[in-house]
């Protein structure tokens, strides 16, 4: 809240502050009985015919009534974390774009078209770190074109809520009728806590996904194509429990995947056996490919979670982990040839 010398409450944005991160406070029901304020922080991503939008940390567009500002200012931006290791959203977004790599990409300017027959939504979506190089309808009409020639929807990948993230990109879209299927959120921490949680003792690890790791993978019937995503990357380890020993086929009690690149260890398809749930399996299969990791000369941490999922996202915490960003899935309205991937 801004408040002047004399004590009174201030406007301090104007329309020409569109695209900076401001605080907002606003009278809810002007000129009830009770004055009730409420705050609202974002990128200010709109102001036109009187009406402010504002997109939260979370990918949320709130709309509010210029006649009910009271106070306004423009803050700096989020402040450089002190927990775990510092990082851009472009350096998160290039390194997460390595590790799950499609198997068609396409420059348009400096955006990237991918496709993967639809095998989740990361691999078949325009991952946009910059300028197309083309006025933002054009080349949507353009992305739109490249994904219907492959019978795919098309997706734009997007993300909110640091420094360098695409508030107003997620706005035009929504203005052009884009719908915004799924959000997520990537988690970032320091590698070593999370190696030294546990001794990962039982887990094999090994370069390849064999048949006993893809039984216990959650999307079933996995094709050639899936198995080429899952193995990019520049240093891909797979993680495998055993499950019953008793039984040559029973599928592993858990698994887990991990892509090293440079300082970064990226963590994704940690899954456990629901029979086996909440004996540690996870911690385990995490610690173990932590080690190695660091034997690669990794230091940081990153993975994704999505934002429904309580259960991951209170180990994750346990582990050290804190939200870096949200990003989010922006589908084409009326798209042709609807087979949509996860995420």
């Amino acid at each position: 809240m801004e408040i002047s010398a004399a004590g009174r409450l201030v406007v301090r944005i104007t329309p020409d502050d569109v695209g900076k991160r401001v605080s907002v406070r606003r009278l809810e029901a002007p000129g009830a009985g009770s004055e009730k304020f409420t705050d609202t922080v974002g990128v200010l991503t709109s102001w036109t015919d009187g009406v402010l939008m504002i997109t939260r940390r979370n990918g949320e567009s709130v709309r509010i009534a210029e006649a009910s500002v009271v106070a306004a200012k423009v803050v700096p931006a989020a402040p450089a974390r002190r927990r775990g290791p510092a990082a851009s959203y472009e350096e998160l977004a290039r390194v997460g774009a390595r590790g799950w790599q499609p198997v068609e990409s396409e420059r348009l300017g400096q955006w990237e078209l991918r496709a993967a027959s639809g095998f989740t939504r990361r691999a078949n979506s325009v991952l946009p770190l910059g300028d197309p190089g083309l006025p933002l309808d054009a080349a949507l009409d353009a992305v739109r074109r490249w994904y219907g020639e492959r019978g795919l929807p098309a997706y734009v990948q997007t993300a909110t809520g640091a420094e360098g993230t695409q508030e107003l990109l997620c706005a035009e879209l929504e203005r052009r009728g884009w719908v915004r299927e799924v959000s997520a959120e990537v988690w970032t921490g320091a590698l070593a806590p999370v190696a030294d949680r546990a001794e990962g003792a039982g887990v094999a690890l090994a370069r390849e996904a064999d048949e006993a790791w893809l039984a216990r993978y959650q999307r079933k019937g996995v094709s050639e194509v899936a198995l080429r995503v899952l193995g990019t990357g520049p240093s891909v380890w797979f993680a495998t429990v055993p499950g019953d020993t008793g039984d040559a086929v029973a599928p592993p009690a858990a698994i887990g995947r991990c892509v090293v690149d440079g300082r970064w260890a990226g963590f994704a398809a940690v899954e456990v056996d629901p029979a086996r749930r909440r004996q540690g399996l996870a911690t385990e299969v995490m610690a173990a490919l932590a080690r190695r990791a660091l034997d690669e000369g990794a230091s940081a941490a990153w993975l994704q979670v999505e934002t429904d999922n309580e259960d991951a996202r209170a180990l994750y915490a346990a582990l050290g982990f804190t939200p870096h960003h949200t990003y989010h899935h922006y589908r084409a309205p009326d798209a042709p040839g609807e087979r949509r991937g996860r995420v």
